[in-house]
């Protein structure tokens, strides 16, 4: 059985150096554009909110001994699958987050050209305050509780300071179902990728994968799948992100194939912008 840790570990920091090299290729390649055409900011400024909530969950789960205490009233005595890679992850993926959002807002600075895409829509910026208040108004229950600091039975059926954190941490769960969503859209409305980086698409795909069998593995030592069903959020990051990075390639490679006869990823200067239609 020591083989089995060993390789959860080594998914673990192989699926951390994906999904944290996937947030380089979109900067680095606006930069050479010198320009945010083709990309929505939406896709970033929700990033900054979900890896917000992602790292303040992972610190949690991770090191504080009330939150691990009531994990595992509510989990037959296991502790949280949680490992420290998840949190430095999270802590790397916001900082990138706040690096690609600050492009959009501040594109001057940067010495970029202003595009249609800088401005968020209506819709994500609903989204983005609803998960705000949402957390609000459970910490406001769990802080009406009276059993919020209980750390035995009746952890269980109570309001207490876990189900905060869970609150927290399905904001993350929240922005994966729909940051993505803009950026399909934008892609189907322009007949192009042209703009969006395939690199970070393939990373974010190899990242899911492994986090996902990392996910297993640890439940296959513990023999409960607890390991799942305690910590959702990080079996649904994998799940949904694979799914949308399934259709990232199909418009790139198949549906849109060739677009204006430029590939972004190799061409550093594009002269001309499309006419660009945004989510709004």
């Amino acid at each position: 059985m020591e083989l089995l840790p060993a390789i959860s570990a080594f998914f673990g920091w192989i699926y951390f150096i994906c999904w944290s090299l996937s947030f380089y290729p979109q900067a680095i390649l606006n930069y050479r554009r010198k320009s945010t055409s083709g990309t929505t900011v939406d896709f970033p400024l929700l990033n900054c909110l979900g890896f917000s909530a992602y790292m303040v969950a992972n610190i949690a789960f991770y090191y504080s001994p009330l939150i691990r205490a009531q994990y595992g009233a509510r989990n037959r005595g296991l502790t949280p699958t949680v490992q420290f890679n998840d949190i430095t992850f999270a802590a790397h993926g916001l900082l990138m987050s706040v690096i690609v959002t600050s492009q959009y807002f501040l594109p001057r600075a940067w010495g970029l050209t202003p595009s249609i895409g800088n401005r968020p829509s209506r819709l994500i910026l609903g989204i983005f305050f609803g998960c705000v208040l949402g957390v609000v108004a459970v910490i406001f229950v769990v802080l009406g509780s009276p059993d919020r600091d209980s750390l035995g039975h009746e952890a269980a059926g109570a309001w207490v300071w876990l189900d905060a954190i869970y609150a927290i941490s399905y904001v993350k769960l929240v922005v994966t179902l729909v940051k993505y969503t803009p950026q399909v859209l934008f892609n189907i409305r322009n007949k192009s990728t042209r703009g969006w980086s395939m690199l970070q698409i393939l990373l974010d795909f190899s990242g899911g994968i492994l986090s996902i069998a990392q996910q297993g593995i640890d439940s296959w030592i513990q023999h409960d799948i607890s390991g799942v069903t305690g910590n959702p959020v990080k079996f649904l990051l994998g799940n949904v992100s694979i799914g949308y990075d399934l259709i990232f390639m199909a418009q790139h490679y198949i549906l849109y194939r060739g677009a204006a006869g430029i590939d972004p990823e190799t061409d550093a200067l594009l002269g001309r912008e499309d006419e660009e239609r945004r989510l709004d």
